[in-house]
């Protein structure tokens, strides 16, 4: 795999990473929303995984520009689904640029799902669309609770694009051990992190 470049994998590229990892990411994440929940989920092939998790569920509303996420939770009536507008992005089906900012500002919810493209040694979240970036971080402030969901492979993976930093989020949830200098920013920062298992 290749740990650097200014462009990303294709989506389906993407899916086909590190599945069972992202498989046990998104459960163990869904487990940390309760029923009658809202949350906002961003793009992301991990963050998909969480909705999958949250099929069945009772009372969410889930707020997303990630037409995947409304996709895999349409069809499941006890959870309201809530579509931000902006520009679609083709190869992924992701939703971005001012005008889906905009929409995301309207809200203030009990959770974010937040995904990331790599994770610096410096704490950095990182990833290649800066539109993509401007909605993502409008996620991260419109939320009580933000969950970062990243398998162990963003470590060693770069992005040209700042998303924010590790410090700023409340949970981290991961499959694999997290290098040392990061988790000495999770402990310093109180950021909990959450070992994702079959288990």
């Amino acid at each position: 795999v290749p740990t650097s470049g200014a462009a990303n994998f294709g989506y389906e590229a993407r899916r086909r990473l590190a599945p069972d990892a992202k498989r046990q990411i998104g459960l163990a994440a869904a487990r940390m929303i309760p029923d009658g929940a809202s949350l906002l989920i961003n793009i992301g092939t991990t963050t998909e995984q969480v909705a999958t998790a949250l099929r069945g569920r009772v009372g969410l509303m889930v707020i997303t520009n990630n037409i995947n996420v409304a996709n895999i939770l349409q069809g499941h009536e006890d959870i309201e689904i809530v579509v931000a507008g902006g520009v679609l992005r083709h190869a992924d089906g992701g939703i971005v640029g001012e005008a889906a900012v905009d929409f995301i500002r309207q809200f203030r919810v009990d959770y974010a799902i937040v995904g990331t493209s790599a994770i610096d040694r410096d704490g950095t979240l990182l990833d290649y669309d800066y539109r993509e970036v401007k909605v993502a971080k409008a996620i991260m402030s419109c939320a009580r609770k933000s969950i970062l969901v990243a398998d162990s492979m963003k470590f060693e993976r770069t992005a040209p694009v700042r998303i924010g930093h590790i410090s700023e989020l409340d949970v981290f949830v991961t499959e694999g051990p997290v290098p040392a200098d990061n988790d000495r920013i999770c402990q310093e920062s109180n950021v909990r992190i959450e070992r994702a298992s079959d288990g």
